[in-house]
C-alpha cells in the first residue's frame, strides 16, 4: 500500500494510508473502503515507534506548527503547544540566547535545567538555535519520561528534546517550494501610568526635590514639553524571511536542499538579526534493502547587533548604561536629544550625569555610543548507515560534528558619551576601547549500534547494543584595546588604536587572554523492546556513563528504565467500543546530570567547571592585587573527592485514548525525584573557604498533565477541531543541609525551589501616611527587621502552563488560533517599583502620576504612601510589589486561503497559500509591566517579546 506523510495542524504526525479500492465484481458491487491510521513516535537515537506500541511519555510537533512563524528561533513557537512543557523567551531581542525550556519542573537548584538536544541524531551543545531554520525542521519531540530519556543517561535529566530535519522521499517528482514571510513588530506598553512632563514636575515639587521643586505652580500648569522618549529609543520593527527547498527522490536515493534568509529589526533601535542557512539532506538505500545511508549538512550564518546588557548581568540595573530603561524612566519634561554623538552631548553636559541626564546618555548608547556586534557561524553535518547482517540482525553507525565559531566586536565609541568621560577621569586625552572575543566550539559524537529484531508467532522482540563516545574541544580568545582615535578609527577595522605608552601605564594600555577546555563522556547501553500481539508491550534500557567531571571512584553511573503498556482497544471485550486506541503505560526509571552549572549564552556547558571535585588555584583578583602589584593565585575552590552526578527517578503513569477519531487525548501523572542535588556544603573556614561543591539535598517534583482534541466537523471540505492542553507541577524541597535563608529569594526545606522570603504588606498608614507591614509574630508594624521575613511558598515557576486554541477549514479558506497561558507563578516587579519611589523623581527620572495621589494630611485613605514617608526604604524585603504573573496570551492567529491545482489551472504551480497572522496580539493579565512570560525573579531587564502581525505566501511548484 503506497503511503503518503501529512502532517496536521495539532503538530501530530502521522502516516495515512491511501484508500484502497477491490477490482469491481462482475455484479457490479463496491468492497467497503479501507484507512489505517499510525500515529508515528520519534524517540531517542533516531527510534521511532507508533503511538500504539510506545511505552514512553513524549509529545512530537509537526513542521506545520513551526513554519512560517515570524520567530527567530524554533523554541518560540511551541508555547503552548505541549503539556508539562514550559517555554519562555527572556528576551525579544531578535536572535536573542535568553530563552527557557522547563520540563516537567525544575529538576535542579544550581545545575543546569537546560534539556538535552538532539539534531538529527547527534547531541548537540546548543541551546538557542538561532542558527537553525524553523521552515527545515520536520518534528520537534520531546521526550519527558524515565522509559523515553533514559536512553541518553548522563545529560537527560532535565528532559530530551529531539529535531529532526526534513528529507527528500524515495520514487517521488522534483519539487521545489518558496516561502516569503513580511512582518512589523510594535513593542508593547507598561501599565504604569507613567507620568507626562507635566506631571513629574507636579511630582518633584510635591516631594520637594528636582526641577519642579524650583519651579512655581503657575509655570508647571504652563509647561508644555512633553517629549515621547518611547518613541526615540523604539521604532516598529520590520522583518523578512525567506526559504527556497528543492527535494526529489528514486528508487535508491533521495535528497532535500533548503536555502534561508532572514533580515529583522529590533524595537529597540540599534537592535537586529541576520541569519543566512543551507540544508542538504541525502538518503539512500541499496538495490536489495540491506544498506541504508545517510549524509546530512546544515550551515548557518547569523550578525546581530544586541544591548550590551543582554549578556552583561552587570549594568541590569544601571540607569546610564542599559537602554532598556530609556522608554520608562526618561523624564518627558526634557527636550528631545540635538547632539550628532557623544562628544556634541559631551559638551553639553559635561560629567553631569544626574539630573535627568541620563535619558540621554542612554540615547547615546544606542545612536552609536556603545557597538556589540555577535557573529555566529555554525556547521551541523554526519553521516549514517546500517546494514542488515541477516533478516534479523542489523548493525549501524552515526557520525557527526556541532560545530560553532562565535565572534564578539564590543566598543565604547571613540566619540561616545561614556568613554569621553573615562577618558577625562583618567586625564587621557582618547577614550573608548574595543574588544574581540572568539570562541571555537567543537562537538564530535559517534554511536554505533547492533540491532537484533525477529517475530515468531504473536510475538515480536528488538534488542540493541549502543557504543556513545562524546568529545568536545572548545577555546575562547580576547583581546582589547584601550584609547581608541575618533579621527581614524572604525568599528571592527584595526584602526585608530592608540599606542600603548610606558610613561602612564595606566591607559591605553592593551590586554589579552585565552581558555583552553577538552570535555568529553562515554557511554554504553542497551534496550529492548518485547510486544504480543499489539496487545501488551513491555521495555527497558540500562545504560552505563562516565563523565570527566567527577573523581575517579566516582566517574561511572548507571541508569536505568522499564516500561510495560496494555492496548486495551485490542482485548476481544472491546470490540465494537468504538475505541481506535485506548492503551495504559507505566515506566519507571532514573536519569542523570553531569552538567553541575548553569551557563551564559553560547557557552557549552561540558566545558564549564571541569574540575569541581579537586583544589583549585585561580588568578588572584585585580581588585585584589597580588604582593608588589605581581600576578598571583589563592584558593578559588576547595576540593571534594565524594562529588558525584545529581540522579532524578521518574515514575509515571499514563493513558492514551482515541475515540472513533472524534475525541483524542493523554493524560499522565508522574513523580520525579531528584537526589544528590549540586549543592554547597557548608565547611569550617580553618579551611580558608565557606562551604565546598558537593551533593547535598532532595527535591521533589509531582504533577498532571493532558491533552485533548475534538474533532467537530469532519465533512469533506469543512472541518472544525477544538484542542487543549494542561500541565501542572508542584515542586518541594524535601531535605537539604543547612539551607541558607538569608536572602529574600532562598532555598527552604518544605516549600518550593527559589521561594520568596518576604514580610507582607498591609497598606497605608492614615495617620501619619508611613507604610505597613506585619512582623514575624503577627504584629503590626512600620519599621519592620530582616527577622520579619517569613517563607511564601511563592516562587516565579508557574504551577499551570498550557495552551488552547482551534483549526478550522472550508474548501481552501483556514483559521488557525493559538492560546497559551500559565497560572501560579510570583514576580517581583522592580521596575514598578522604582516608578513609585519619590525620590527616583527628584533624581530626574520619570515615575507613576500615580504618586500625585500620595498619602497627604488632605488625602489620608490614599493607597500611595507619603512621598516623605521616613520608611520609604523598608518596602524592598516585603510583598508590596510581588505580583503574579498569570497570563492568558493569543499566541498565534493565522487567517489564509490556499489555491489547490483545480483553481491555478494550467499554471507551473501546484499551489499557492496566502495568510495574514499575528504574533502575541493581546495578554489577559493583571501584570502591569512590558512583558509577563519571562520567568524571573526580578523585572530588572526585561526586552520585551514584541506583538507582531505578518502577511506571508507559500508557493509549491
Amino acid at each position: 500500500m503506497n503511503v503518503k506523510l501529512r502532517v496536521l495542524t495539532a503538530g501530530v504526525l502521522f502516516f495515512t494510508g491511501q484508500v484502497v479500492f477491490a477490482q469491481k465484481d462482475t455484479t457490479g458491487s463496491k468492497k467497503d473502503k479501507e484507512q489505517k491510521i499510525d500515529e508515528i513516535v520519534v524517540l531517542g537515537y533516531s527510534k521511532t515507534s507508533t503511538k500504539a506500541k510506545s511505552s514512553a511519555s513524549s509529545v512530537t510537533i509537526g513542521s506545520e506548527t513551526l513554519e512560517n512563524r515570524p520567530n527567530i528561533s524554533v523554541l518560540n513557537s511551541i508555547q503552548g503547544t505541549a503539556p508539562g512543557i514550559v517555554a519562555n523567551s527572556a528576551s525579544g531581542s531578535p536572535g536573542s540566547g535568553k530563552f527557557n525550556i522547563i520540563i516537567r519542573g525544575l529538576s535542579s537548584l544550581n545545575g543546569s535545567t537546560d534539556p538535552l538536544y538532539v539534531i538529527d541524531g547527534i547531541i548537540t551543545s546548543g541551546s538557542q538555535f538561532r542558527n537553525l531554520n524553523p521552515n527545515d525542521i520536520d518534528t520537534f519531540s520531546i521526550l519527558k519520561d524515565a522509559q523515553a530519556t533514559a536512553i541518553y543517561g548522563n545529560r537527560a535529566a532535565n528532559g530530551v528534546v529531539v529535531i529532526t530535519t526534513k528529507g527528500g522521499k524515495f520514487n517521488s517528482k522534483l519539487r521545489i517550494s518558496y516561502d516569503a514571510l513580511t512582518s512589523f513588530s510594535v513593542l508593547p506598553k507598561t501599565d504604569y501610568n507613567m507620568s507626562s512632563g507635566r506631571e513629574l514636575l507636579q511630582v518633584q515639587k510635591n516631594a520637594g526635590g528636582g526641577k519642579g521643586a524650583t519651579m512655581s505652580q503657575n509655570d508647571i500648569n504652563n509647561f508644555t514639553t512633553n517629549t515621547d522618549w518611547r518613541d526615540l529609543f523604539s521604532r516598529v520593527g520590520m522583518s523578512q524571511q525567506h526559504t527556497l527547498s528543492v527535494s526529489a527522490g528514486g528508487e535508491n536515493i533521495s535528497n532535500f536542499v533548503s536555502l534561508g534568509y532572514v533580515d529583522s529589526e529590533g524595537n529597540i533601535r540599534g537592535t537586529d538579526f541576520k541569519r543566512f542557512t543551507l540544508r542538504n539532506n541525502l538518503n539512500g538505500k541499496s538495490s536489495d534493502g540491506k544498506l541504508t545511508f545517510g549524509a546530512i549538512i546544515g550551515l548557518g550564518f547569523s550578525k546581530r547587533n544586541q544591548l550590551d546588557d543582554e549578556t552583561n548581568t552587570a549594568i541590569n540595573a544601571n540607569t546610564v548604561q542599559n537602554p532598556l530603561f530609556g522608554t520608562v524612566l526618561s523624564a518627558p519634561y526634557l527636550a528631545a536629544p540635538t547632539f550628532s554623538n557623544g562628544l556634541g552631548l559631551f559638551n553639553q553636559i559635561g560629567t553631569a550625569s544626574g539630573n535627568g541626564n541620563g535619558a540621554y546618555i542612554l540615547y547615546d548608547n544606542i545612536m552609536g555610543g556603545i557597538r556589540n556586534q555577535f557573529t555566529e557561524t555554525s556547521l551541523t553535518a554526519n553521516v549514517s548507515g546500517n546494514y542488515k547482517l541477516t533478516s534479523d540482525l542489523s548493525i549501524g553507525n552515526r557520525t557527526g560534528v556541532d560545530y560553532k565559531n562565535y565572534q564578539r566586536q564590543f566598543a565604547r565609541a571613540a566619540n561616545g558619551y561614556l568613554s569621553l568621560v573615562v577618558a577625562a577621569g583618567q586625564g587621557a586625552k582618547y577614550g573608548g576601547f574595543e574588544q574581540f572575543n572568539t570562541v571555537n566550539d567543537l562537538t564530535f559524537n559517534t554511536t554505533t549500534n547492533i540491532t537484533y529484531n525477529h517475530s515468531f508467532g504473536d510475538h515480536t522482540i528488538t534488542a540493541a547494543a549502543y557504543l556513545d563516545y562524546i568529545k568536545v574541544n572548545w577555546q575562547s580568545y580576547t583581546q582589547q584595546q584601550n584609547g581608541l582615535d575618533p579621527l581614524v578609527w572604525e568599528f571592527g577595522a584595526g584602526t585608530g588604536y592608540v599606542p600603548f605608552n610606558p610613561a602612564t601605564p595606566n591607559i591605553y594600555r592593551p590586554s589579552a587572554s585565552a581558555l583552553k577546555v577538552t570535555a568529553g563522556t562515554l557511554a554504553y547501553f542497551g534496550t529492548v523492546d518485547y510486544d504480543y500481539q499489539g496487545k501488551y508491550g513491555v521495555s527497558g534500557v540500562i545504560r552505563r556513563d562516565g563523565s570527566y567531571r567527577f573523581p575517579k571512584d566516582n566517574r561511572w553511573e548507571t541508569f536505568w528504565s522499564v516500561a510495560a503498556r496494555w492496548n486495551i482497544d485490542k482485548e476481544n471485550f472491546m470490540e465494537g467500543s468504538g475505541f481506535n486506541l485506548l492503551k495504559l503505560r507505566a515506566s519507571l526509571g532514573t536519569t542523570g546530570n553531569q552538567n553541575l552549572f548553569t551557563v551564559a549564552n553560547n557557552t557549552n556547558v561540558l566545558t564549564v567547571g571541569p574540575s569541581s571535585y579537586l583544589d583549585y588555584n585561580g588568578p588572584n583578583p585585580t581588585t585584589a592585587p597580588a604582593y608588589q602589584s605581581l600576578p598571583g593565585y589563592y584558593l578559588a575552590n576547595l576540593g571534594n573527592k565524594n562529588l558525584k552526578w545529581e540522579e532524578v527517578k521518574q515514575l509515571d503513569l499514563g493513558v492514551d485514548f482515541n475515540y472513533k477519531g472524534l475525541v483524542e487525548g493523554t493524560f499522565d501523572y508522574y513523580q520525579k525525584r531528584t537526589s544528590r542535588l549540586f549543592n554547597s556544603i557548608p565547611v569550617t573556614y580553618v579551611t580558608g573557604q565557606g562551604s565546598l561543591r558537593g551533593n547535598n539535598g532532595v527535591m521533589d517534583n509531582k504533577g498532571v498533565e493532558g491533552s485533548l482534541r475534538v474533532h467537530i466537523l469532519r465533512k469533506a471540505n469543512t472541518k472544525l477541531s477544538v484542542f487543549g492542553n494542561v500541565g501542572y507541577n508542584s515542586n518541594k524541597i524535601i531535605s537539604m543541609e543547612a539551607p541558607d535563608l538569608t536572602g529574600d529569594f532562598v532555598d527552604g526545606i518544605g516549600g518550593p525551589a527559589d521561594q520568596w522570603q518576604l514580610y507582607p504588606y498591609l497598606g497605608v498608614n492614615p495617620a501619619n501616611g508611613e507604610q505597613l507591614f506585619l512582623d514575624i509574630n503577627g504584629n503590626v508594624t512600620q519599621t519592620p527587621t530582616a527577622g520579619d521575613r517569613r517563607l511564601t511558598g511563592k516562587s516565579p515557576m508557574p504551577k499551570y502552563t498550557g495552551g488552547f486554541g482551534f483549526n478550522f477549514q472550508h474548501d481552501g479558506f483556514f483559521v488557525d488560533a493559538l492560546f497559551s497561558y500559565q497560572k501560579g507563578g510570583y514576580i517581583y516587579d522592580n521596575l514598578y517599583s522604582w516608578v513609585m519611589n519619590p525620590s527616583y523623581a527628584a533624581s530626574g527620572l520619570n515615575v507613576s502620576a500615580d504618586l500625585l495621589n500620595a498619602w497627604t494630611p488632605n488625602n489620608t485613605n490614599a493607597t500611595v504612601p507619603s512621598l516623605s514617608a521616613v520608611n520609604s526604604t523598608l518596602e524592598g524585603s516585603s510583598d508590596r510589589f510581588l505580583f503574579k504573573s498569570d497570563f492568558v496570551r493569543l499566541k498565534n492567529v493565522s487567517v489564509g486561503y490556499t489555491f489547490d491545482k483545480k483553481a491555478l489551472g494550467n499554471l507551473p504551480i501546484n499551489s499557492i497559500k496566502v495568510f495574514a497572522q499575528a504574533e502575541n496580539i493581546y495578554t489577559f493579565t493583571g501584570w502591569k509591566g512590558f512583558d509577563v512570560e519571562p520567568i524571573t525573579t526580578y523585572s530588572l531587564n526585561v526586552y520585551p517579546n514584541p506583538k507582531t502581525y505578518s502577511v506571508g505566501v507559500n508557493v509549491d511548484f
